[in-house]
This record gives C-alpha cells, sequence and structure tokens, in this order.
C-alpha cells in the first residue's frame, strides 16, 4: 500500500511539473509569436493544441479534411499545434520542394518524440549532413546494381508465387496480412541474407510488436506502447548484432574485396558511422541502420500493394486494362520460353499509371517533418529560427488545383505530364527514398502474378488513415482460379 501510494505521489508530482515547464513553454511560444511574423493560424489549447482534431480527421474518408479547413482560413502555408508540437503546415507544392531540397544547412529532420525514441541515436531519419549523403549514395547504387536487379526480382517471383498458390483452398483472402509475407521476407534477404525459417518469424513477430510504437504517446512506463515496441527493438537488436558481427568476423578473415551479397556487406564494406568515420561503422550503427530498413517490408509496400487491390475492385475498367496488359507479357513469355526480368515488369505502362495513382491517393507517407536552423522566407511565407514545419504530401496529392477530381482513381491521368513536386510519394530532396524502384518492382509484380492467376470480388471495406494507412478489416477477397 505504502509503494503504491509513493508509485502514485511520483507520477502525479511528474504530471504537475511536466504540466507547469509545458505551459511555461507554450506561453514563451505565444510571445514569440507576437513578437516575429509567423503564418496565420490557431494554436490551440495548451499542451493538446489541435491535435484531436488532427486525428479525427485520419478516421474521416477524407484525412486531408484538417488541413483544407485551415488552408481556406489562413492560406496554404499555416501555423498550428499538433502532437505536442507548435509546427507551420505547408500544402503548397513549391513550399514543399524548397523544403525538400534545402537540408542541412537550412532544415534538419524533426520528428515526434516517440519516433526518435523508437529509431534511436543512429536513425536514418535523424541523421544528416555529410554521413547522410553518404549512407544514401552508398544504399542507391546497391539498390540500383544489375546484380541486385537480377536477384531480387527472381526472389520477388518466388514469395508472390508461393504466397498465391496457397491461396487456392481458402475461403477468403485478407490481402493486407497476405502481402506483408511477400514483401517482408524479400526484403529481410535483401538486407541480411536471412531466409525462411526460425529466424525470418522470429523477426517478423518482434518487428510488427516494434513498429507499432512509431505513433503513440512518448511515455515509457512499464505496459505502454512505446515500453513494448522499446522491448521488441532489444529483441531486434540483439538478433541483427549478432547476424553483422559474424559477417564482420568473415569478411576481416577472408580478407577479398567480394561483391556485396546484401546491404549488410555494403555498409560493412562501404558505409560511413554517424560521425562520418572512414573506418568501418560499429555493429551498433549497422544493425539500427538494418532494422530502420526493414519498415517497408512491414508497412509501406504491402499497405501499396493492399490499396492497388482495393482501388482496382472499385474500378472494373481499370482492373479489365490492367488485366489485359498482364496477360499479353505473359502469353509473350510463354512463347518465347524466357524468364522474366525486372525491365519486362517495370516497363508495363499502365501498370506503372496504376501504382503512380496508387501512390498518390494512399498517402501512406503523408509528409515529412523539419525543423529550421534559422529565419527562412519561401513564398513570403517566414519560418522562424526553431519552429518546425510539416510538408504535406498528403495535402498536395489531394489537391483539386493540380489534380481533376482528386478522390477518384483515374490512372489514365498519368498518361499526361504531371509536375514533378505535385508527387512525392517517395519524398524528394536529398533525402528521395532509394528502394522507390524496388518498391515499385514490387507491387509489378504482385499485382502482374494476381491478375494472371486469379479473378476476385472484394468485400466492402474502408481505409483507416491513422495512426497508419490501413484497411478496416484488412481486405478480404474471395478468389476464383483462372
Amino acid at each position: 500500500m505504502i509503494m503504491d501510494f509513493v508509485l502514485c505521489f511520483w507520477v502525479l508530482m511528474g504530471f504537475v511539473i511536466g504540466w507547469c515547464c509545458y505551459y511555461y513553454n507554450f506561453k514563451r511560444m505565444v510571445m514569440m509569436n507576437n513578437k516575429v511574423k509567423v503564418p496565420k493560424g490557431n494554436l490551440g489549447w495548451p499542451f493538446l493544441g489541435e491535435t484531436l482534431a488532427f486525428i479525427s480527421s485520419g478516421y474521416t474518408s477524407q484525412p486531408v479534411s484538417f488541413m483544407d479547413k485551415r488552408k481556406s482560413l489562413y492560406g496554404k502555408v499555416f501555423k498550428t499545434h499538433i502532437l505536442g508540437t507548435p509546427i507551420i503546415i505547408s500544402t503548397d507544392a513549391e513550399v514543399n520542394k524548397v523544403v525538400l531540397q534545402n537540408q542541412g544547412n537550412v532544415f534538419i529532420p524533426a520528428y515526434p518524440k516517440s519516433i526518435r525514441e523508437l529509431l534511436g541515436e543512429f536513425s536514418i531519419l535523424q541523421m544528416n549532413g555529410s554521413p547522410q549523403k553518404k549512407l544514401h549514395a552508398v544504399l542507391g547504387g546497391f539498390l540500383r546494381s544489375p546484380q541486385l536487379k537480377a536477384t531480387i526480382t527472381r526472389d520477388i517471383e518466388i514469395s508472390v508465387k508461393l504466397t498465391l498458390d496457397s491461396w487456392h483452398h481458402m475461403h477468403f483472402v485478407y490481402i493486407q496480412d497476405e502481402t506483408k509475407k511477400i514483401t517482408f521476407q524479400v526484403l529481410v534477404k535483401a538486407l541480411m541474407s536471412v531466409g525462411p525459417g526460425n529466424d525470418l518469424e522470429f523477426l517478423k513477430r518482434e518487428f510488427e510488436e516494434f513498429i507499432k510504437g512509431l505513433i503513440c504517446l512518448p511515455v515509457k512506463l512499464p505496459g505502454t506502447r512505446l515500453y513494448k515496441s522499446l522491448k521488441a527493438k532489444d529483441k531486434l537488436t540483439k538478433m541483427v548484432k549478432k547476424i553483422v558481427e559474424e559477417r564482420k568476423s568473415a569478411m576481416q578473415k577472408s580478407n577479398e574485396n567480394t561483391i556485396p551479397n546484401d546491404v549488410v556487406d555494403v555498409l560493412l564494406r562501404d558505409g560511413v558511422d554517424a560521425n562520418d568515420h572512414k573506418q568501418s561503422p560499429s555493429s551498433d550503427f549497422i544493425s539500427s541502420n538494418i532494422i530502420e530498413m526493414m519498415i517497408p517490408g512491414e508497412e509501406t509496400v504491402p499497405t501499396a500493394m493492399t490499396l492497388a487491390v482495393k482501388f482496382l475492385s472499385d474500378y472494373p475498367v481499370a482492373l479489365k486494362q490492367l488485366t489485359e496488359e498482364n496477360m499479353a507479357l505473359k502469353r509473350q513469355k510463354i512463347d518465347s520460353c524466357d524468364d522474366y526480368n525486372w525491365t519486362d515488369y517495370m516497363s508495363l505502362p499502365f501498370t506503372q499509371n496504376v501504382i503512380s495513382e496508387t501512390l498518390r491517393m494512399a498517402n501512406i507517407i503523408n509528409g515529412v517533418w523539419r525543423k529550421a536552423l534559422k529565419d527562412v522566407e519561401i513564398k513570403g511565407n517566414l519560418i522562424p529560427q526553431g519552429w518546425c514545419v510539416l510538408a504535406s504530401f498528403i495535402s498536395v496529392h489531394m489537391d483539386k488545383e493540380i489534380y481533376e477530381n482528386p478522390y477518384q482513381f483515374n490512372p489514365w491521368r498519368w498518361e499526361k505530364a504531371t509536375a514533378n513536386n505535385g508527387f512525392t510519394p517517395f519524398g524528394g530532396g536529398q533525402r528521395l527514398c532509394p528502394g522507390l524502384e524496388l518498391s515499385r518492382l514490387e507491387i509489378s509484380i504482385f499485382l502482374h502474378h494476381l491478375v494472371t492467376t486469379y479473378r476476385w470480388t472484394a468485400e466492402k471495406d474502408e481505409i483507416v488513415h491513422f495512426p497508419t494507412v490501413k484497411m478496416k478489416r484488412k481486405l478480404p477477397i474471395k478468389v476464383t482460379t483462372l
């Protein structure tokens, strides 16, 4: 009883002290706002700001409504207060382009505390300056290499076919679950050459627990979401670090400059550490990077695959044209007895249009967070030093001034040239996702083998946009073999 009372007392004291510190900082921000000309807007309530309105919009069919309402009141660039941070939000494509391109000397990454806590001190997302540029170049070079393209195309095909073959006797298939089986397995093999088995199952189980905490309250008390996710990361790090150290030891013994087989090899041979040291980076640094790079296999790519099926189910005319294009490729391959290659999949024009339109509407990465290192003015909008900026991709992707009927799935719109700064599903500037071609390849292979193997009927389902984009019922479909 006494221990419980003491614990409650200190929790209450911590809350009171935290509230007082926060309220002081909030008042200081308001005073600074009065002295410096920042964009118009409303900071809302102390502590909460406008977070509740921001979150609630994510559970509607139009999550951009939070941005649209304030854009109509204050203009395309406005200030607000969400997720514990006073912030300037840009819904302007040209302003976003400047924010994305001015890395290091003007803007640095600045993400919510839960993300910083989970990704840790070696996070790629938080890395800045010369180390980030070098790491980006090294990874990009490997992911674009002909050797990897040939290998990973076969690996994706095998994973897709195995998953599709398992559907034959299933009454309903839950696409959101099935796509994760494909993408996580392929990505982990490319990252550290771990194939199917107990190790892969362990990694997948712990990673699913880890990623749940990326957007949550930054409270690390036992039993909280962040606490559970940090524990899962500890287990992941231990296993990945063991693989890295074994590989490092083998590489030192061989003394051969062999062609890298995976990302671990690349980082051990060509990587730089967080401080831009030229010697081989530490095992902790590489392990942290590898875990962070697993995110597309569990979240972004499988979500894009799932939503492509959702949109195609809702628009049968698009599905018909996609099927005809892919059936033509399949007949061509049967007649020539040739294997598929990277170019075959990436050269299907309508399939790529479907992928682009899916990415535009899905907005899996809905924006990026940055912090201004100095006062900067963009298109007449002053962003003061120390302020955070959210460059909103979703607002631009759903802007009717850029896209006609933005809420309508229309792959044919991509037959016309579209301004690059109006389409940023993979980010932009120095932090443009180095795996964007690989992501498109995975989705292309999945759609090709899906539409040339099955017909399906989708159950009614809804898209949820917060805390991450997903299907409410995991998109159940009933399949019929061709």
